[in-house]
């Protein structure tokens, strides 16, 4: 068995933290820290300690531009009708309903 040197391994680390399964774990273990009130700080770090109402902010505020793929039934009609308008504006359909979805999400609250 041939054993990986600290940097070897360290750089595999890193590589599995970059891939969407390693980030979801990192996201899932911010949260559940954030929630807990047990947030620290790594050693030599020069960042200050920040207030957890502020990180569920910051937090609020990155969820806004992420974007997740789902798959949602629309009626024909409505699809259809989204096509024309993108078309006319020069977009993606696509484009066109997650506006809508938004505007929608919008008027609720």
């Amino acid at each position: 068995m041939v054993r990986k040197s600290k940097s070897e391994q360290q750089a595999a680390e890193a590589a599995w933290y970059a891939t969407p399964e390693g980030r979801r774990q990192t996201q899932r273990e911010f949260e559940r820290a954030l929630k807990r009130g047990t947030l620290l700080r790594s050693k030599g770090s020069t960042i200050p300690l920040t207030d957890p109402k502020v990180l569920a902010e910051l937090m609020a505020k990155a969820k806004e531009n992420a974007i997740k793929a789902i798959s949602i039934r629309v009626p024909i009609a409505d699809l259809e009708r989204a096509r024309e308008i993108a078309e006319k504006e020069g977009v993606g359909y696509q484009t066109v309903l997650k506006r809508a979805i938004r505007v929608g999400l919008c008027k609720v609250s």
